[in-house]
């Protein structure tokens, strides 16, 4: 299931497409704890304008963009996993930054920083052209109502937001527990001549993206759960 069922209804459409929707959640004292000794390190500030990715990391190296971590569960497994890799991740909840520093700590990961921002601004001003060697957007909020599906994040207009960022190669990963969201992506992604579909469709789960507990509890339930993986050609 998703991360993000339980976000109100009630919330007000924003101006502009943001890449969250602020969620209720208290911080626990090891997140706290987590953030105060690890966040120096490991959290961005929010810029203006574009940032150094090769002194942001201490490394230039391919770097991946996720949009929406959640409590980190996955990120911190596929960075561990992924060891050559970059993961610039964006995440305005505060509880799950700490969960994510909290990973870091255990695992003694060193490829992973945070911002703790919206990714459409992140996308508008700090990062430069073909700064990406991929895009994780994994579980965003489904919107599931028909009046409130223009919220969704994977729109035709965030996409050739995101285009430029991507570099000719680069990959752009979604997943959803959501079906009628499931084929609004892989529509959206088909229509952009720029993308290649990976797969006749959707692609199967790939082999770095874990099991969450909560695509666990939804598996059991007998909910689907869909991937969806578009190179830039």
């Amino acid at each position: 299931m998703s991360d993000n069922e339980n976000t109100p209804e009630s919330v007000r459409y924003p101006r502009g497409i943001r890449s969250y929707v602020r969620r209720a959640g208290r911080t626990t004292v090891g997140q706290a704890k987590a953030i105060e000794s690890l966040g120096p390190r490991y959290l961005l500030p929010y810029q203006a304008q574009p940032v150094d990715l090769a002194q942001a990391f201490g490394r230039a190296a391919p770097t991946v963009l996720e949009i929406g971590f959640g409590m980190g569960e996955a990120t911190a497994h596929i960075a561990a996993l992924m060891p050559e890799t970059n993961f610039l991740c964006c995440e305005v909840h505060p509880p799950g930054v700490g969960a994510l520093l909290k990973r870091i700590g255990e695992l003694g990961l060193t490829n992973i920083r945070i911002l703790e921002h919206d990714a459409v601004e992140v996308l508008d001003h700090m990062l430069a052209p073909d700064a990406l060697s991929g895009v994780h957007i994994f579980f965003p909020d489904p919107w599931h109502k028909l009046r409130h599906n223009k919220r969704r994040l994977v729109q035709p207009h965030f996409i050739a937001k995101l285009l430029p960022r991507l570099a000719q190669g680069g990959y752009i990963h979604c997943a959803t527990d959501w079906e009628p969201y499931a084929q609004q992506m892989l529509e959206v992604l088909s229509a952009e001549p720029a993308l290649k579909n990976t797969a006749a469709g959707f692609a199967q789960r790939p082999a770095y993206r874990p099991l969450t507990k909560f695509e666990n509890r939804g598996l059991r339930l007998g909910h689907g759960v869909w991937d969806v993986v578009f190179r830039k050609t």
